[in-house]
């Protein structure tokens, strides 16, 4: 089970009753007219810019909330979505007494709303006599309830901590315990990520808000973090969430019941901002996702045989902890035979037939539980029985989805293995829906109110149509704004026409070029460029063969898995001024560094899916066997919109310039390439090689 931030589903706030009092049809509209328009209140009170595209962005939001109508907004860089969103957002929850829920991929951008767009809002709020009913709108972050400590549970480690001593808390764990009960006594919020360094992983599993225990029955809101939390998410007329905590609460079954309106919350409506990460996220949460170290870590918070630790260690007898010793030599036992019959040559292996292996796994955790639940039974202690009710269910829950994973079960779903970790003894069981469509439909867009999703790359570059198709939204409403910036005055597209496709038969050649423009491509920008590679074994080859030469030069190499995480990565780039920076995966988007740190993107190729992942793979044969195109209805558009993200890192602000270079000869050579090139708003490009590169790149200079 996910980690919830609700322990109780609870009706929040009610749709206010038609007593007279009730906002007639157009309020918001003709409001959100009066604030976007061209020398409006936005433009007069604050002094900001008039944007036609955020005045049009603004309108279709405000006319989706009134009708409780799904919208899809494709909106460009620098339209300023996020206003046009909140804005009206805000005045509808005000003034009709239901949440506004806002979702969003980065913390980046959680962080830009909290921060900087929800102060704008209360500043335009507070200057405008007819508009200060609305300024005291309140705000929450929804975080996952692992994230908050619980005073209650807290106590009672220190209880243990004193009793027992070194046999529930070693040294080392029972120090940090004393640290993190001082942070508790001067903390504002008691969530994790305040702590540094973080906390020890067995110290915050005995204190988390993530059980039972942090309930409204123990947990005085004036005390618990949590519980405090969960009354102002209650009270907020805006509630932020990210979209991985929005999906797996959504598995969970959190939303309203049956026909009852609301995606997350009671009567709630919602926005999903970097909306086409959706399809992913929803994908990725909506099926089946255990580990060898999830099972292994939900045993030994029972009973651990090495440390003699755990909830059973008070209560348990010899019968109880042969019951978990047993169940850890079969998961042991069940991965390991796993990993040596699917997983010793590669790391992802998709499953075809069922009851691939024997389930030898199942019938000890059931065994375990049903030893929690004769627990349960013996004990008066509330408390306590919470507690081992927590461990009971996710027990079962495993016991059930594993017995389920090798019946390959799940219908319209594709199931595979996958080896991970740094050592490569992570054994994960997962599986996904094929198609995400009908999923989606049900739990975003036919819930009886607004739920509005925008992105500045939704589309292809010309139509939503197989967005919206993709992601179950026929219904909804769609529209498009481009960009206010102007990229044919302010980007040069450049492309390689001699680049050679990969052939590791030769020696990776391919590699060698790429190597070799990326080194010249760098030097003719005075600013920083972002390398974008499809693949983590070129990046890594292609670093090997520059590290010396950038270095040489004094121009700073950053590479993705090297040295530091993403958002380091990032900060460091931009704070460099004229670095390097290799990027896979998550930097084809999501990153924003404005200004000369960022002044050329290079692709190195055109970003095709690898059609050998499990889910690539069956989608496709899914969509033969119903008669159509793999390529032209679910590689290539995808594929584009990734090209557009990709290149879409170049201009975040209107005074930005600088290069996108395509390191791949096939947007000129195939017949599909031109629509990689009509994506970009720019209309024109200049063609180069190794020997022309020169004069073409002086002759295309910004002047």
């Amino acid at each position: 089970m996910p980690e919830l931030v609700f322990t109780h589903r609870v009706k929040m706030i009610g749709l206010i009753e038609d007593n007279g009092t009730a906002p007639k049809k157009g309020y918001l509209l003709s409001l959100v007219d009066s604030i976007f328009k061209e020398d409006g209140l936005l433009q007069a009170t604050l002094n900001l810019d008039h944007r036609p595209q955020q005045y049009a962005m603004a309108l279709s939001v405000a006319d989706a909330l009134e009708s409780d109508q799904p919208l899809l907004f494709e909106a460009g860089t620098g339209v300023g979505k996020s206003l046009a969103y909140l804005i009206p957002g805000l005045i509808h929850s005000i003034t009709t007494e239901r949440p506004c829920v806002v979702s969003s991929h980065t913390i980046t951008l959680q962080e830009q709303i909290r921060n900087k767009d929800l102060t704008i809002c209360r500043k335009l709020f507070e200057s405008v006599s007819h508009l200060k009913q609305y300024s005291h709108f309140k705000t929450a972050l929804m975080v996952g309830k692992g994230n908050y400590l619980c005073t209650t549970r807290l106590k009672n480690a220190l209880k243990d901590a004193q009793t027992a001593q070194s046999e529930i808390f070693p040294s080392d764990e029972r120090e940090d315990l004393i640290r993190l009960t001082k942070w508790s006594a001067e903390s504002a919020n008691g969530v994790i990520q305040e702590l540094t360094p973080p906390p020890l992983p067995n110290v915050w599993d005995a204190i988390n808000a993530d059980s039972s225990t942090c309930s409204r029955k123990n947990c005085p809101p004036d005390q618990c973090f949590y519980q405090r939390a969960r009354q102002q998410l209650l009270r907020a007329n805006c509630v932020i969430v990210n979209h991985s905590l929005l999906f797996a609460l959504i598995n969970a079954g959190m939303p309203p019941e049956g026909d009852k309106p609301g995606v997350l919350l009671p009567d709630d409506f919602v926005i999903l901002d970097e909306g086409h990460r959706i399809p992913s996220i929803a994908t990725d949460h909506l099926g089946i996702h255990i580990s060898n170290f999830a099972v292994d870590r939900a045993l030994k918070r029972i009973y651990n045989p090495k440390t003699r630790r755990g909830v059973l260690k008070k209560e348990g007898d010899i019968y109880d902890f042969q019951a978990v010793e047993e169940a850890l030599a079969a998961s042991h036992e069940f991965f390991a035979n796993l990993r040596e019959t699917f997983l010793l040559k590669q790391s992802i292996r998709r499953l075809h037939q069922a009851e691939f292996c024997e389930n030898i796994l199942s019938a000890p955790l059931k065994a375990v539980a049903e030893r929690l639940g004769a627990r349960i039974q013996k004990t008066d202690n509330e408390t306590q029985q919470d507690e081992l009710r927590d461990h009971r269910n996710r027990l079962l829950a495993f016991t059930d989805e594993i017995s389920g994973f090798i019946r390959l079960a799940e219908e319209d779903h594709v199931h595979w293995l996958e080896r991970g970790g740094k050592k490569g003894q992570l054994v994960n069981l997962r599986s996904a829906p094929l198609d995400i469509a009908p999923a989606l439909r049900e739990h975003l867009f036919s819930r009886h109110t607004a739920t509005i999703l925008t992105s500045a790359t939704l589309s292809d570059g010309k139509t939503l149509e197989r967005f919206q198709t993709k992601i179950g939204a026929e219904n909804a409403l769609s529209e498009m704004e481009t960009s206010p910036f102007d990229f044919i005055k302010n980007t040069r597209l450049l492309i390689a026409n001699d680049a050679p496709l990969p052939d590791p038969g030769a020696g990776r050649l391919d590699l060698d070029y790429l190597a070799n423009m990326i080194c010249w491509c760098s030097r003719r920008v005075e600013g920083g460029t972002l390398v974008l590679f499809t693949s983590h074994f070129d990046l890594k080859q292609v670093r090997e063969r520059t590290f010396s030469f950038f270095q040489k030069n004094k121009r700073p190499l950053f590479a993705q898995g090297h040295d530091y995480a993403r958002t380091s990565l990032a900060q460091k780039f931009a704070e460099a001024g004229n670095g390097v920076l290799f990027g896979t995966d998550s930097f084809w988007t999501g990153i924003d560094i404005p200004g000369p740190a960022l002044s050329q993107v290079i692709i190195t190729r055109l970003p095709f899916e690898n059609p050998g992942h499990p889910i690539s793979e069956a989608r496709s044969e899914y969509l033969r066997a119903r008669g159509g195109n793999p390529f032209a209805e679910l590689v290539l558009p995808e594929a584009l919109v990734r090209f557009r993200q990709g290149a879409g890192r170049l201009i975040r602000r209107a005074e930005d310039k600088g290069n996108i270079v395509v390191l791949d000869s096939r947007i000129l050579t195939k017949t599909y390439g031109q629509q990689f090139i009509d994506a970009l708003p720019m209309n024109t490009f200049h063609r180069f090689n190794c020997q022309n590169r020169e004069s073409v790149f002086e002759n295309s200079a910004f002047v």
